[in-house]
């Protein structure tokens, strides 16, 4: 490695690689055990900057000589407690500026690691917490792995972000455990919402030989370790199916899954697939060389620099809502109640008591609907117990804390009360002034509407400073966003106490000026209603559904289906007659909701034809190709942005980003929408300017 690779970083947080000799049990001899710790607690993760690496490498040459000697018998490398390791440092790749740069960095990670694999000594990894990225290739250069059955993230993010797993991985994983099991953690997972896996499926993979109860994990792994040294125990393996077609096949597969969900936008999955098709027939230093090309490439893509402004908004600006109060305001909640006791409440009241663990009590109108909301989250809570993620004592505390009632009077202690009843503002404005002839004057009142005016919801009330826009996406429990919305009247204390609830309940809170179906409903609302009118105007639907893969999460039709018909007819009503000009109410998807058709798609997850039916097609069919519709979508969200931002929506454009990629799952490579806008050019084109000033977002119009 040259001297530039191995120099720490500017504000490196520097993994150290501490060293502890170990008498193994059993009189099997000396171990040297490397623990890798970067000196804070597990809120900083462990990550391998340049500093890291050059420290790690070091260490690895006093083995190497040690291990020459005959002084051990034995390496393995750990984690500080909780985590293992989650991957390269990445914070420094906005620096940047050179392929040369980038190809030292892919080649410094092989170089090191390659280090462990070289010892004359058995080797292991002990994966005692979370691993992720070059985390997970560490642990694969080691011979042998155990790993805890509580680490709670396992993943290869790579594609997820716009780039490979580079220090090993696309040729390592799918030798150990073959190319379908390999593609589903290196292609299908990432490109899922970035899903990670537990420690008890990595191990159910064939990625660890032993799986360990956290309790004696150290402790395990070292006795395994010793048994395998001595020959007590042996470790087999499932064998890799290297023929052609049972090589390429699931990699075909997972190309055609990465076709559907990046439209061949992104290169990272493809670039990815490459390297697992080659590792079949290709040496280790071939393969290795391969990735670190590979790596240079993708480093210096767009995609890549979208997808790290995407991963800092989540990291830095989602743990810091723009324009929220001061902490200090913010008022404890020790009760909550939930008005409303259908799924979205039901779910809702789980959340609060699992992550607050405070009293939740469900109300609605009769006895009926109470007892089937609180039996959901009885039914949740006991989902948990089975999978292992809550013991029965927990289990019995967290539903003594869920009950319901056909009454209010249970909400006159609470501290904060939140509506999800009918979207209509008459049934909320009652449900309100019933609540607060309840509850104490400081109460705050929270609603959950998707769209509907927070002012006007509290204009009637004695307390309207104490009501807030509490925007939840669903499913509850899996989306991260919380738009919250303050009302013309709102105060900051009210407000405080809403970040602070969000907080707790491990939201992402963006803060929104009380408009008109709010952020994320108001960009999807333009752009499902500018896909139901070209669909109207007569372009077919499989083609305007094909027009958005790499783009949105999944293609328009399938959204409405996913929110169901029903809300996004309300909602784009809702939007239209707030701003008529550009918002389109389709008089097709108004059939639909009337036929009560639940779902564009059927069963075997193509377009229903008895939806189709009932689409009527004008007299003078306007068919747009896909890449047509493709640009009159971003367009037409280009223009929104902007009076989103010109209207003080949101703060700047970055909560718009963050708000699409949390509560829409619009995709980390394109950094959500306003970097796509600006590097297309059509930011400038639609609106005569970019929405990021140059440098923001580490992106420029591509040529």
């Amino acid at each position: 490695m040259t001297d530039t690779a191995t120099r720490p970083q500017i504000d490196e947080v520097v993994t150290h690689a501490h060293v502890q000799d170990v008498e193994l049990p059993g009189g099997a001899g000396t171990f040297a055990l490397i623990t890798l710790d970067n000196g804070f607690d597990h809120t900083k993760p462990n990550s391998f900057g340049p500093g890291g690496l050059a420290e790690l490498s070091s260490v690895l040459d006093t083995l190497t000589e040690r291990a020459g000697k005959g002084e051990l018998v034995g390496v393995g490398i750990t984690g500080k407690p909780f985590i293992f390791a989650v991957g390269a440092d990445i914070t420094g790749i906005p620096s940047i500026t050179g392929r040369d740069q980038a190809l030292e960095i892919a080649r410094a990670g092989h170089d090191t690691f390659s280090k462990i694999s070289a010892l004359s000594v058995p080797t292991f990894g002990f994966i005692n917490g979370a691993s992720m990225g070059g985390g997970v290739e560490i642990a694969l250069y080691a011979d042998y792995r155990t790993i805890s059955s509580d680490v709670p993230a396992y993943a290869l993010p790579e594609c997820f972000l716009g780039l490979v797993p580079g220090w090993g991985g696309t040729y390592l994983v799918p030798n150990l455990i073959g190319t379908e099991k390999a593609a589903q953690l290196i292609i299908k997972n990432p490109l899922s919402q970035n899903r990670m896996i537990k420690g008890t499926d990595a191990h159910q993979l064939g990625l660890a030989d032993r799986l360990l109860q956290p309790v004696t994990f150290l402790e395990d792994s070292l006795a395994f370790a010793a048994r395998v040294i001595t020959g007590a125990e042996k470790v087999e393996r499932v064998a890799v199916d290297t023929s052609e077609d049972g090589w390429n096949g699931p990699l075909d597969k997972a190309q055609a899954e990465a076709d559907a969900k990046t439209g061949k936008a992104a290169p990272a999955p493809y670039k990815a697939i490459e390297l697992m098709r080659a590792a079949r027939t290709a040496s280790r230093e071939n393969a290795f060389e391969a990735e670190n090309q590979a790596l240079a490439d993708l480093i210096m893509t767009d995609e890549l620099r979208a997808g790290l402004y995407a991963f800092n908004l989540v990291q830095k600006r989602a743990k810091r809502p723009a324009g929220a109060p001061d902490k200090a305001l913010a008022r404890t909640v020790t009760k909550v109640g939930v008005v409303g006791a259908g799924l979205m409440a039901s779910q809702m009241a789980l959340l609060f008591a699992r992550r607050l663990k405070v009293p939740v009590i469900l109300t609605d109108l009769d006895q009926e609907r109470v007892d089937k909301g609180v039996a959901y989250t009885h039914g949740e809570i006991d989902k948990l117990l089975v999978k292992g993620r809550l013991s029965q004592d927990g289990a019995n505390r967290l539903k003594a804390l869920v009950t319901g009632s056909t009454s209010k009077d249970g909400f006159a202690d609470a501290d904060f009360v939140i509506e999800a009843v009918f979207e209509e503002m008459s049934v909320k404005k009652q449900v309100f002034a019933e609540v607060e002839a309840v509850v104490t004057a400081e109460c705050v009142l929270a609603t959950n509407t998707s769209s509907l005016d927070i002012t006007e919801m509290a204009s009637e009330l004695q307390h309207p400073e104490r009501v807030v826009g509490f925007h939840f996406f669903n499913p509850v429990a899996v989306m991260p966003l919380l738009e919250i919305i303050r009302g013309d009247r709102t105060d900051d204390p009210t407000l405080a106490t809403a970040f602070a609830t969000s907080r707790g309940l491990g939201k992402t809170s963006i803060l929104v000026k009380n408009s008109p179906s709010f952020v994320v409903n108001r960009l999807l609302g333009r752009f499902m209603g500018d896909a139901g009118r070209i669909v109207d105007e007569g372009t077919p639907m499989e083609v305007v559904e094909r027009a958005f893969a790499g783009l949105t999460p999944m293609p328009p039709f399938m959204l409405i289906s996913l929110v169901g018909p029903a809300i996004a007819l309300h909602n784009s009503e809702t939007l239209a007659k707030a701003f008529p000009d550009r918002f389109h109410v389709s008089p097709n998807l108004a059939k639909i909701v009337a036929a009560k058709i639940p779902s564009f798609y059927g069963s075997d997850g193509a377009l229903d034809p008895k939806a189709l039916e009932l689409f009527e097609a004008p007299e003078s069919p306007v068919v747009l190709t896909a890449e047509q519709v493709r640009t009159r979508a971003l367009e037409s969200l280009a223009d929104e942005v902007r009076r989103m931002l010109d209207e003080g929506v949101v703060q700047a454009a970055e909560d718009i980003d963050l708000a699409m990629i949390t509560g829409a799952g619009f995709p980390f490579w394109n950094g959500g929408v306003t970097p796509l806008l600006d590097r297309t050019g059509i930011s400038e084109q639609v609106t005569g300017t970019r929405f990021l000033a140059p440098g923001v977002a580490s992106v420029v119009r591509s040529s």
